[in-house]
């Protein structure tokens, strides 16, 4: 058992109204799972507020409880304290509890608007190979050594990452990768967490449904780096015009990685083809089986992560040209009738723009390049228009369709994207609400050599609509019919 003293380190605390000393079993801030000698952290959500639940938990019978607002009504035997922040509270708390897993962990976090994903998967993949045990904690899953578990955020809540630490403690980890969201940093999700390094990749629109402006999405990314301790490195993509910006108050040694700029880290194209890439990176040349300028940045970031850590330059690169690419991150196949076709997770319009970029700088224009798209409902409604902009005017045919509307009206997310087709783009269009049926239609409009997209969802295996998860998977979709449609 531990005491409920030994866990309140670094936490904000304004009242205690009761004993500290004593004994507690759990925590939770899910009011659902508290039972007998548990603390209770009440947190303020988007929609509920933990502070409505405290009488139930009591009652369930938490010891503790953690809140920002004292209840009126305070019951004997139980402890309450008052805290600046529930969600710091709850993010210490959960470190404390576990034992501060992250302290015996070499942890990098990996923050930005694209790439997250693709760097932190890919250093997991590389010095798995190199081989030490590592973990992952990413959006696609959560890898503790060669154990995966199902990944429900990008980045869990604090208890959740905490528990998957701490087990990676007990597996023998050495090195753990993370993505870090803007929703996380906003939640305090990874305060109290010891990272020995930070990288950030760059910054487009997205997750205004969430921060209210782009400059409050910006400052939320810099929080990371402002939090970094001395010892740890801060490593910023600064072909983006906000990598600097990342740097202004980090206490972190800081260095650069770029394509077009001078840079710590430097890396330069020298030829992109379905296969993959061949870099000059700083003074070697790397062949990879990544694809696009995208992907080089991604690469460029691997490379300088890698070698801030310590491994040594040559096995770096050697263990770069080994690396396979990402489920649903430029995921392609070739039929036999040869149509290539290509599935990634491009749901902002910076990550479609670069797809698609990249697959006009590969092909011959001889060829159609074919996109199946949609915007996610409940979310950030301003980026739809300039995802219809961007994917009709680089694409010989464009299908809109429903990724996952959730709550909306499919169609009305629809109409949300065509807004942004400028009229000598119209002809290239064509609106399919069903998903299965946009790629069905997709294959059936490919010739041989030509090039579908499917983008938006890239690792899903699910779509969501009105609640409920039905099982939908792009790229066994795509490699279904192009079998069916080309026998």
């Amino acid at each position: 058992m531990i005491h409920l003293k030994d866990i309140l380190y670094k936490v904000t605390i304004n009242a205690v109204v009761g004993s500290t000393s004593v004994e507690i079993n759990a925590l939770h801030f899910d009011s659902r799972k508290v039972a007998n000698n548990d603390v209770f952290i009440a947190i303020k959500g988007s929609n509920v507020d933990g502070h409505q639940y405290i009488d139930a938990v009591i009652k369930q019978g938490a010891k503790a409880i953690v809140c920002e607002i004292l209840p009126s009504n305070l019951i004997d035997g139980v402890t309450y304290i008052e805290v600046e922040d529930t969600n710091a509270a709850l993010a210490y708390m959960s470190s404390n509890f576990f034992g501060n897993p992250s302290e015996n962990l070499r942890l990098v976090g990996v923050t930005g608007t694209n790439g997250k994903t693709t760097i932190a998967t890919l250093l997991y993949q590389l010095f798995k190979n190199a081989g030490y045990k590592v973990g992952l904690l990413s959006t696609v899953k959560i890898m503790v050594d060669n154990t995966e578990y199902k990944a429900t955020h990008t980045t869990p809540d604090s208890l959740t990452i905490n528990q998957y630490l701490k087990l990676m403690n007990d597996a023998g980890v050495e090195f753990c990768f993370m993505e870090v969201s803007s929703h996380g940093i906003h939640q305090k999700r990874t305060q109290g967490l010891h990272f020995e390094g930070g990288v950030f990749t760059n910054l487009s629109h997205d997750h205004l449904d969430y921060h209210d402006t782009f400059a409050e999405y910006r400052d939320v990314k810099k929080t990371f780096f402002d939090n970094l301790p001395k010892q740890a490195f801060a490593l910023i993509n600064i072909d983006d015009k906000n990598g600097l910006v990342m740097l202004q108050n980090t206490k972190a040694k800081t260095y650069t990685y770029a394509l077009k700029t001078y840079a710590d880290y430097k890396a330069q194209v020298l030829e992109n083809e379905f296969s993959g890439l061949l870099l000059k990176l700083n003074d070697s040349e790397l062949w990879t089986k990544l694809i696009g300028d995208f992907n080089a940045y991604n690469i460029t970031a691997i490379y300088g992560v890698a070698e801030l850590l310590g491994l040594e330059k040559v096995e770096v690169l050697r263990l770069i040209s080994e690396l396979e690419s990402v489920s649903g991150r430029f995921q392609y196949l070739i039929s036999e009738e040869k149509i290539t076709a290509i599935v990634d997770y491009a749901h902002t319009p910076d990550a479609l723009k670069n797809v698609l970029e990249t697959i006009n700088s590969i092909r011959t224009k001889n060829e159609q390049l074919i996109t199946v798209v949609g915007c996610g409902g409940d979310r950030d409604a301003t980026k739809r228009p300039k995802m219809g902009h961007i994917a009709s005017a680089l694409s010989t045919k464009v299908i809109f369709t429903s990724d996952n509307p959730r709550s909306e009206v499919p169609e009305t997310i629809i109409e949300d994207i065509e807004k942004g087709v400028e009229p000598q783009n119209f002809k290239k269009t064509m609106s399919i609400v069903d998903r299965k049926q946009a790629i069905k239609t997709a294959c059936q409009l490919a010739n041989e050599k030509d090039i579908i997209l499917i983008a938006g969802k890239g690792h899903e295996t699910y779509q969501e609509i009105k609640g409920e998860r039905f099982d939908f998977d792009d790229y066994e979709t795509v490699k279904e019919f192009l079998k069916q449609l080309h026998k």
